[in-house]
């Protein structure tokens, strides 16, 4: 295990001077806080992060959650995270005082489930999920309901599902078979089953409370046709005690990571006695969920951003303490007489932590930026800024849910590189790292669906004012980069990619209008690879400006080699990753159509 797992200056320094979250607390919602209180909660949670998760992770993983007599078998630590989560705020922390919690700015409780996800990728999401079905209880459900599970929830002493998934029916959500029979006493007889339920049991949770899309007899077919429950494990008689609600845990999923984190096959109504309760209105359900979607696809981004981080500081570790070869002279040759040196010396290393470090850094900044525009949605009054910022997380969301994951994974496999042999034997932890991390780019709608949300949804969203108010942003970006003769160049670089960008959906555009849609989306990954690169760059553009501007004004919050780092990984960045925007552009404008099906035989 390496000595530390995150990078608290780096997040400090994205968190208030780049992305600005004091700024946050001048709205009526956050005016409670200041910096300093945000900063005490966020060491509270560094504290239980380096007391209570990180020294279980490879624990975890050796000793993975497993079903038992009919139940799922956890580690002792899914315990502590649950019941510290209630005292600490960590499940309830963005709910409204008047729900019980703490009102904290949806970018504070961004930075705090990372530093624990990179602490322990594995405990966090019991309490990020019991966090997401409560939001979706309080957002929509009568009174009653919020009042019967929200409080239990909140203090940690029940646990929260999301039961979408059934094993005939994956991403597609049209096809669930999921049943609900109305009764004359006002619930609903649920029955059928529900696979992939990331925390949908285990010995530490007195209940656990289950947020079910099911088809209610006689709905329409379709998407139109699914409502939302309450379902939980056991249910409160008419004198208030738990009793069974015929909710049977039918198996776990033995996975090649996240091996702490239970994942289970659930059924319902095997004996005809589940009762779920309606959430909203009938036939809503799939709405009312995928209005709670854009936060959970920053957590799984956030995920991504977090285990990236964390692989890297191991392999920068290992990489200041392993001797292996020795530089070459100025000859070209090597002196055997001479001590080994660093591995760190090396430049292929150098270029593979600078790699990670260019794709951890770059990814917690976006996870941050979705986060901001999420708590000015929530506390501004003015109805046109509302209107902006929505735009403008709907249009990064796919990104966001995306980037992350995805570079975090080629991030971890160069970590493993760059331990060579030592990279992908267990004794290390880069491989845990790499396992676990693979799961992500699937959570919450693979990169395929995120891809075509992009192209298919965002990009023509409200005739491209999305996109356009995103572009401005980078733009904006430019022109103070333009004021800084050491970013100049970059800053024109990025303005060319810009251009480049209109001339792509220029191309992609027509066959849209034409309806020609599976023309139009048969590469809609790579234009997810594309965008994301141009907003990444933006975004380190952007953390080289706050740098530069430091550097010039002597500002004394960070060292000097602290902000000169953030610029030559900017420039690392320009130089080794946004050049792919071209052959991906050259990608999408090929006039060959090679992913189609039509019948003709390749395969």
């Amino acid at each position: 295990m390496a000595k530390e797992y995150v990078d608290i200056a780096t997040l400090k320094f994205l968190l208030y001077q780049v992305h600005g979250a004091e700024t946050l607390l001048s709205s009526e919602r956050f005016q409670d806080y200041d910096k300093d209180s945000l900063d005490l909660f966020l060491n509270a949670i560094k504290e239980f992060s380096d007391r209570e998760l990180f020294p279980y992770f490879k624990e975890m993983d050796e000793a993975p959650a497993m079903y038992k007599n009919g139940t799922i078998m956890v580690h002792k630590q899914v315990d502590v995270m649950m019941r510290k989560g209630g005292e600490m705020g960590i499940i309830s922390g963005p709910f409204d005082y008047g729900e019980g919690g703490l009102q904290l700015p949806f970018i504070i409780h961004t930075a705090s489930a990372y530093i624990q996800e990179a602490a322990n990728n594995h405990l966090p999401g019991y309490a990020g999920l019991t966090q997401g079905a409560a939001e979706l209880i309080v957002h929509f459900a009568n009174e009653d309901l919020k009042e019967t599970y929200v409080p239990k929830m909140l203090s940690g002493a029940w646990g929260g599902t999301m039961c979408l998934t059934e094993p005939q029916a994956g991403s597609s959500l049209s096809d669930i078979t999921t049943k609900a029979t109305k009764t004359q006493e006002g619930y609903y007889r649920i029955s059928g089953q529900k696979i992939f339920i990331s925390g949908g049991d285990h010995q530490y949770a007195e209940n656990i409370v289950h947020l079910l899309l099911a088809r209610i007899e006689g709905a329409p077919s379709g998407t139109k046709g699914i409502s939302l429950f309450v379902v939980p494990k056991l249910r409160l008689d008419k004198d208030g005690k738990l009793i069974n609600n015929d909710v049977l845990t039918v198996a776990d999923f033995q996975k090649m990571g996240q091996r702490g984190y239970a994942t289970t096959h659930l059924g319902f109504g095997d004996k005809d006695d589940c009762h779920g309760w309606l959430v909203g209105e009938a036939h809503k359900g799939l709405k009312y969920m995928f209005l709670m979607m854009n936060s959970a696809r920053i957590s799984v981004g956030r995920g991504g951003a977090a285990i990236s981080m964390a692989a890297y500081q191991a392999s920068l570790e290992y990489a200041n303490e392993r001797p292996q070869g020795r530089k070459l002279s100025n000859d070209g040759k090597k002196d055997p007489d001479e001590n080994p040196c660093l591995i760190i010396e090396h430049p292929d290393v150098r270029r593979m932590l600078l790699l990670q470090k260019s794709i951890a850094e770059g990814s917690l900044s976006l996870v941050l930026l979705a986060a901001k525009y999420y708590d000015i949605i929530a506390s501004t009054k003015n109805p046109d800024t509302k209107e902006k910022y929505s735009l403008l997380l709907e249009m990064v969301i796919p990104i966001v849910k995306t980037y992350p994951t995805e570079a975090g994974t080629l991030s971890v496999s160069n970590g493993v590189q760059v331990l060579g042999g030592y990279g992908f034997c267990s004794d290390f932890i880069l491989q845990q790292y790499y396992r676990d991390i693979r799961i992500f780019s699937i959570y919450e709608g693979t990169t395929g669906i995120q891809s075509q949300d992009l192209l298919g949804r965002k990009v023509p969203m409200e005739n491209g004012e999305a996109l356009e108010l995103l572009l401005t942003e980078i733009l904006h970006t430019l022109e103070e980069a333009m004021e800084f003769d050491e970013l100049r160049s970059s800053a024109k670089n990025l303005g060319d990619k810009i251009k480049l960008t209109r001339e792509v959906l220029d191309f992609l555009m027509p066959f849209a209008k034409e309806g020609n849609y599976e023309r139009y989306l048969a590469d809609a990954n790579l234009f997810m690879e594309y965008l994301s690169h141009v907003v990444i760059g933006w975004l380190w553009l952007d953390i080289a400006v706050h740098a530069q501007r430091n550097l010039q004004q002597g500002d004394p919050a960070y060292s000097k080699a602290f902000y000169e780092s953030k610029i030559h990984t900017m420039k690392f960045y320009f130089k080794y990753e946004l050049p792919k925007t071209n052959s991906l552009a050259e990608s999408l404008m090929h006039p060959d159509v090679l992913t189609i099906n039509t019948k003709k035989e390749v395969f």
